[in-house]
């Protein structure tokens, strides 16, 4: 298995979170102490250890290999696409919820009742 990274490096965590080995970032820890993880041939128990380009993460009991490796051109420009389209996406729920909180302001704001004789 390969996994493609874009960054510097990634945790074991978040490598064992993202190809879904592990359920949720509170699992790790047990899971570490109940199976083997080799990372470049080392018994690994550390769940921030920082995975870099080609280390290799095996867990024999699950026969699983991870490979880091670095992306291509292609996945570089289909993740800044991902990425700019998520930024988009951002910018306009801001807008809708300022949008929104600026109206609920307007509406919160009850004229009191004229009493006759005032």
């Amino acid at each position: 298995m390969h996994y493609t990274l874009f960054d510097d490096y990634i945790t074991l965590q978040s490598l064992l979170k993202d190809l879904r080995i592990i359920q949720s970032g509170g699992a790790v820890k047990s899971f570490l102490q109940e199976t083997t993880v080799l990372v470049n041939d080392e018994h690994e128990t550390r769940r921030g250890r920082k995975l870099r380009l080609l280390d290799t993460v095996v867990i024999p009991e699950l026969d699983i290999t991870i490979t880091i490796t670095e992306p291509n051109a292609d996945e570089i420009k289909e993740r800044e696409e991902l990425l700019s389209e998520k930024e988009r996406v951002k910018k306009i729920v801001q807008k809708m919820n300022q949008d929104n909180k600026a109206q609920k302001a307007r509406a919160n704001k009850k004229q009191k009742p004229r009493f006759p004789g005032m």
